[in-house]
C-alpha cells in the first residue's frame, strides 16, 4: 500500500479506521496485511461487501469486519489524539511515509506505532543489543562498552528497556551520537520495569521510545516475546551479549534470522550459564564477535548483501502443532501442556510459525490456525 496520509496529521476518521481494523475480533496482523494488500486502506476494507471479504478472510472474520465498530472506539480515539498533542509524541500508521522502511517490510508489521522522542532515529542504520535480565557484572560492562562504541561509530542502538543487558545497551547508546531506541512491551505511557523509569525519561528526551500497544496496556507475559520482532525489525543486525539456554534474547535472534538480519553473539566461559544461549547461536551460524569492531566489520558484510538465512521449519513439529490446534483458537499454555513443551520454548516456535504464515496470534494470547 502506498502512503497517502501525513504521519503527523492523520485525520480522526482515518485513525478510527486503523483502530477499528486493529481491534476487529478474530483478525490478527497476518490477516490484516492480506486485507490491506487486497483493498489498499482500512477504509477500503470496511467498504467491501461480504463476497469481496471472503476472497481474503474466513466467514467469521468477514462477519466481524462487517459488524459495527467496537464500543469505546470513540473514547480511545479521543485519548490518542490528546496524547498526540503532547510534546514529542507521534503516531505512525503502517504505510505512512515516515513509517520506518525496515520495519514496514517484515511479516506482521505493526499497524500503528506510538512514538515518544526523536522519531528521526527510526530510519537510521541501527543494531539491536540484547541479552539477559539477570546479567553478570562483566556482561553489563561489555554491553554498555560495545553499545557506546557502536553508537560512536554512528549506529543507533535498539533494545527492549529490560533490566540487565538491555538497560546497559541503552546507556551505552545514549553516550554516543547514534543514541538509542527502546521498544516497549506495554503501552507507551506505561514504563516497565519501574526501576528503569529514569532511563526511560532520558531516552524520551535524547532517543526514542516505541510501542505498538494501545495506551494504558499493562505488562503481559505474551507481549514481550512479540515485541522482539520490532526490536529486530528496526535493526540491521542483532548482537546478543549474554543469554541463558532458554532466553527471550534467543527469540529476538530467531526473529532476526526470519527477517533476513545477521545475528552476532559474544562467547563466554563454557561453564557459565549465561553463555549457553550465545554458544548455541554460534553453533547455529551466528557470527562470533568479541569487540564492537567485529560487529562493524560484520555489518559491512551485511551491507554488501551477506544477510543471514533461516533454516527450514521442522515439518514433523509443524504437523504436530497444527494437528493439536484444530480449527478453533487455542491458548499457548494449553498447547504447551498438550505438546509437552516448556512455555518459553514454545513461544519462540509459535512466533516462527506465525511469521511463516501458518498460524495467527489473536488478542488475549490466543492462536488460530490458518488454512491453506
Amino acid at each position: 500500500m502506498q502512503a497517502t496520509e501525513s504521519p503527523i496529521d492523520v485525520t480522526r476518521p482515518v485513525l478510527a479506521d486503523w483502530l477499528r481494523l486493529q481491534q476487529t475480533d478474530g483478525v490478527g496482523l497476518l490477516t490484516a496485511h492480506r486485507l490491506l494488500e487486497r483493498f489498499g486502506t482500512p477504509a477500503g476494507i470496511f467498504a467491501a461487501d461480504r463476497a469481496q471479504l471472503l476472497a481474503v478472510a474466513t466467514p467469521r472474520q468477514a462477519a466481524a469486519l462487517l459488524a459495527a465498530p467496537p464500543a469505546g472506539l470513540a473514547a480511545e480515539l479521543d485519548a490518542i489524539l490528546a496524547w498526540r498533542q503532547q510534546p514529542g509524541n507521534r503516531l505512525l500508521c503502517w504505510g505512512a511515509a515516515a513509517y520506518p522502511e525496515y520495519l514496514r517490510n517484515i511479516t506482521a508489521a505493526p499497524l500503528l506505532l506510538y512514538l515518544k522522542g526523536r522519531a528521526e532515529l527510526l530510519p537510521r542504520r541501527s543494531v539491536a543489543v540484547v541479552g539477559s535480565r539477570n546479567a553478570s557484572r562483566q556482561g553489563v560492562l561489555n554491553a554498555e562498552h560495545m553499545a557506546q562504541a557502536l553508537s560512536e561509530a554512528g549506529l543507533t542502538i535498539v533494545s527492549g528497556l529490560a533490566l540487565g543487558i538491555d538497560a546497559a545497551a541503552h546507556c551505552g547508546g545514549l553516550n554516543g551520537p547514534g543514541s538509542t531506541i527502546a521498544v516497549l512491551g506495554t503501552g507507551i505511557d506505561r514504563i516497565y520495569p519501574a526501576r528503569n523509569g529514569a532511563l526511560a525519561r532520558r531516552i524520551a528526551e535524547e532517543g526514542c521510545i516505541v510501542s505498538e500497544y494501545a495506551l494504558g496496556t499493562p505488562p503481559s507475559r505474551d507481549n514481550f516475546p512479540r515485541r522482539n520482532r520490532i526490536i529486530s525489525g528496526l535493526s540491521r543486525g542483532v548482537l546478543v551479549v549474554e543469554a541463558a539456554a532458554q532466553s527471550g534474547s534467543l527469540i529476538t535472534a530467531e526473529m532476526a534470522i526470519e527477517q533476513g538480519r545477521d545475528v552476532y553473539a559474544v562467547p563466554g566461559s563454557i561453564h557459565a550459564t549465561l553463555s549457553k544461549g550465545c554458544h548455541q547461536l554460534i553453533r547455529e551460524g551466528a557470527k562470533l564477535v568479541e569487540t564492537a569492531a567485529d560487529v562493524l566489520s560484520a555489518m559491512q558484510m551485511l551491507a554488501d548483501g551477506e544477510a543471514g538465512t533461516r533454516p527450514p521449519l521442522d515439518d514433523s513439529f509443524v504437523d504436530r502443532v497444527l494437528a493439536a490446534m484444530g480449527d478453533d483458537p487455542v491458548r499457548a499454555e494449553w498447547l504447551a501442556v498438550h505438546l509437552g513443551q516448556a512455555p518459553g520454548e514454545l513461544q519462540g516456535q509459535l512466533l516462527a510459525l506465525e511469521l511463516a504464515g501458518l498460524l495467527e496470534r489473536l488478542p488475549g494470547g490466543m492462536f488460530q490456525r490458518l488454512s491453506g
